[in-house]
């Protein structure tokens, strides 16, 4: 399976939990103790030890509020993490199918103003396990960070207990409902941008395809969708199916819970991904810095401890469909009504937040359903599709969403970019976030740390991420055949036994008695044993004498923890290496395969097929962007010279993407929906025409001192980052031919104040077709700075257009 969690995070570090082993590093080793003398020993012997039984007393107290936490918050059917009031505003339990979902809008903190004329933000929690609120428990998050750009925020969230007879495609069009109303609330602003966590994330690309015109960019972070695919000797999880002989026991397991799957389950199941962490790293971490990471360490575990339930039958539908069959990205699901759930069908730009050491949603299951559905880019352009991934090398799993680091870096740019990205061409891009440097003020486009660009790639670039071979899918596809026949023989031979034995009093023993619910609940007050933990845990707070830095000791402390993170990390990868064997050496038989009806040529995993239709349509757009080639105006012309300039380098910076923007509002005075359709014409054109489509700008721009200003703008917009490269010099060179202008650069804006903030009310705010000769173009002010360093792009060949 593969719905959410961790191992995932390498240390607690990664979701606000961060350990300050203070110098341990610097602390002799115990032989060199031993080397220095015995006295040293002796000597730090007692202090050490009162240090480490004080420590202990207070982990244990820490253990205590931690079941006492996961008792409370599991008490209340809706309860959440959240740190954020919010308004209900939907129940999805009066939904036609009810659903154990709800809407609401998030309230602002008094010193947080919101602009209802901004595109609002949805942001939708896993329910994998856990209850609802991940996505905000943090001031650094994707609510807070939404909050503080001004947006409205509506949160997507959900109840302990599902609806009876709850299925998952009910969530799917129930939501529906929910965007709805969203959309009747923001009748005159662009679409929301959706943020999907995890499983959350193909849930809401699934709504997406249903009824695409009420989204706005949809960002999926940490999601898996391709389940099968990924790379030996790593991501294990994507055997557990076949090794378990199929979806059988998930059937089973409902059936014994009296028709709900417990969340612990699936909990488990990520927590035995490293089981150093989950069994010895955790604890460690906080009990060698337990007077500084108790809080923190509190607030994740009241998350992680909530655990919630499942309907056997909705959890079923995922791992037959999804985590079994893979069926998602070959339009082999359909909805109630028997639409397909066609990705291909999202309009909007598809964000995909990944990282490399995410073994839960790796690279290859969160962007392979790029390569299950398109043949390469231009296939994408042609569908006149935008997609954009980020992919981190750092984060695990749960930091990708939870993170305050993330929420600081990437959150918050993709929040400040999420127009630029709506606006984007059609495309395949890779956002790449880069520290700002020392000598770039935080001024102007730039509000933060970070500077992005938006690189373009190709298919070969999600290849190179790894992907499965023809033998790798036989084998996935001889999982899925012998999965159905398990499923057909449990149902028909075992499961009604299994049902009369099962009972509501069991399945809530069983509950109760789940190894990860009495690892929270064992140390709660409500255990005798308990009693006193608290009065000892004060008394030894009032006399905490911690040990000093140097103490030998703590090295040896130290030391200890990494040989018993090092044997399980060596029994974790044994494992991991047995079942990949295991997992191969059987489903890759040829025999095995044989028997399941599957040989050399079975087409295992065909590419959705393109209807004559769309195909057609496709023609049809072609022909009319072809029409295109000297009409439009000043604002056409101005785009398409932009366009041009900026694919020199294959890429597009922050600065000059929000410069762009800008003049969008300012200059061309259009709304961003018309926006992005001028922005795609104009790129088809330069697609389809080539050096025709640039030839042709002097006869779109005949008003005296047009031409002028024009190549004013471009310079303007272009330079709003670092001095044009030499690929943007050829191209203003010739936009200079074409208009015939020459290129005077006491013209091009200079920046008088690098730390100037952006004044909008200085852009000229004229209609493009009144404009003529002046000084019209973008103040320098707005737009850039005059301490500029090369960015990466700078240093690429100068691309061709396409």
């Amino acid at each position: 399976m593969g719905l959410n969690q961790p191992n995932q995070v390498n240390s607690l570090s990664e979701v606000g939990h961060s350990p300050k082993h203070a110098a341990i590093a610097a602390v002799p080793t115990y032989r060199q103790s031993l080397d220095g003398g015995r006295p040293d020993l002796i000597a730090s012997w007692p202090d050490y030890m009162i240090d480490a039984v004080q420590r202990s007393v207070l982990f244990l107290d820490l253990l205590r509020q931690r079941g006492n936490e996961q008792i409370e918050i599991t008490s209340r059917p809706m309860a959440t993490v959240l740190i954020f009031d919010q308004k209900l505003l939907m129940d999805g339990r009066s939904l036609p199918r009810p659903i154990n979902y709800t809407l609401s809008r998030i309230i602002a903190p008094p010193d947080v103003v919101t602009e209802p004329k901004k595109r609002p933000v949805v942001v939708i929690d896993p329910r994998a396990g856990q209850g609802p609120g991940v996505g905000g428990f943090k001031a650094a998050s994707e609510i807070g960070d939404a909050l503080n750009a001004g947006h409205p925020v509506y949160f997507i969230g959900f109840g302990a207990i599902p609806a009876p007879g709850q299925q998952f495609l009910d969530v799917v069009e129930g939501q529906v409902s929910f965007f709805e109303h969203i959309a009747a609330l923001h009748p005159n602003t662009p679409p929301p941008f959706v943020i999907g966590n995890c499983q959350a994330g193909y849930q809401t690309l699934m709504v997406a395809a249903l009824r695409p015109e009420l989204f706005g960019p949809c960002m999926v972070a940490g999601s898996p969708m391709s389940y099968w695919q990924g790379v030996h000797g790593k991501n294990p999880m994507r055997y557990a199916g076949g090794l378990l002989g199929g979806s059988w026991l998930n059937a089973m397991s409902a059936d014994l819970g009296n028709g709900k799957i417990d969340g612990t389950q699936l909990i488990l199941n990520f927590d035995m991904l490293n089981p150093a962490y989950w069994l010895w790293g955790k604890q460690y971490e906080v009990y060698a810095q337990v007077d500084s990471d108790a809080v923190r360490y509190l607030k994740f575990e009241k998350w992680w401890g909530d655990f919630i339930e499942l309907n056997g039958d909705e959890l079923q539908f995922l791992v037959d469909n999804m985590f079994i069959g893979d069926k998602l990205t070959r339009n082999q699901l359909q909805s109630h009504n028997g639409t397909t759930f066609d990705l291909r069908n999202i309009t909007s730009p598809i964000i995909v937040f990944t990282s490399m050491v995410d073994n839960i949603s790796p690279p290859q299951q969160s962007l392979g359903w790029i390569l299950d559905l398109y043949r390469d880019v231009d296939d994408i352009r042609a569908s006149e599709r935008t997609i954009v991934y980020c992919l981190s090398q750092e984060v695990g799993h749960l930091a990708i969403f939870v993170s305050s680091k993330v929420g600081a870096k990437q959150d918050e740019e993709f929040v400040q970019l999420m127009d630029v990205i709506d606006c984007l061409p059609p495309g395949l891009f890779e956002i790449v976030i880069a520290p700002r440097p020392d000598n770039v003020p935080a001024a102007g486009f730039i509000t933060g740390e970070w500077i992005a660009r938006f690189e373009d790639r190709s298919l070969d670039d999600i290849r190179a991420l790894g992907r499965n071979s023809l033998e790798d899918d036989r084998a996935f596809a001889a999982v899925a055949r012998m999965s159905e026949i398990n499923l057909s023989l449990y149902r028909t031979f075992m499961q009604p036994m299994v049902r009369a034995l099962a009972n509501q009093p069991m399945a809530s023993m069983t509950r109760t008695m789940a190894p990860l619910r009495l690892s929270y609940t064992l140390f709660a007050d409500r255990n005798p044993m308990m009693k006193g933990v608290q009065t000892i845990a004060a008394a030894v707070t009032s006399m905490r004498r911690p040990v000093t830095a140097d103490n030998p000791f703590l090295a040896v402390q130290e030391q200890v923890s990494q040989h018993i993170t090092a044997a399980l990390d060596a029994w974790r990868d044994a494992r991991d290496s047995m079942e990949e064997k295991a997992f191969f050496g059987f489903y890759g038989s040829p025999i095995v395969q044989a028997m399941l009806g599957i040989h050399d040529g079975t087409e295992v995993r065909p590419r959705p097929t393109v209807s004559v239709e769309r195909v057609a349509a496709q023609k049809v757009r072609a022909d009319g962007y072809a029409a295109k080639l000297k009409t439009g105006g000043y604002n056409a012309a101005l785009t398409r010279a932009v366009l041009y300039v900026t694919e020199a380098d294959r890429m597009i910076e922050q600065r000059t993407a929000l410069a762009f923007n800008v003049a969008r509002e300012n200059i061309m005075h259009l709304s961003l929906a018309d926006f992005r359709v001028l922005v795609r014409e104009q790129f088809f054109v330069l697609q389809l025409a080539g050096e025709q489509a640039v030839d042709a700008l002097a006869s779109m721009v005949i008003k005296e001192g047009a031409c002028k200003e024009l190549l004013k703008q471009v310079h303007a917009i272009v330079g709003a980052d670092d001095p044009p490269s030499v690929g943007e010099n050829e191209r203003l060179t010739k936009l200079s031919q074409v208009l015939s202008v020459p290129i005077d650069t006491a013209v091009i804006p200079v920046v008088s104040d690098p730390c100037c903030e952006i004044d909008k009310s200085l852009i000229v705010s004229r209609k493009a077709d009144e404009l003529d000769i002046g000084d019209h173009c973008i103040p320098s002010t707005n737009i850039g700075n005059t301490s500029r360093v090369p960015s990466a792009r700078k240093s690429n060949p100068p691309g061709k257009l396409q």
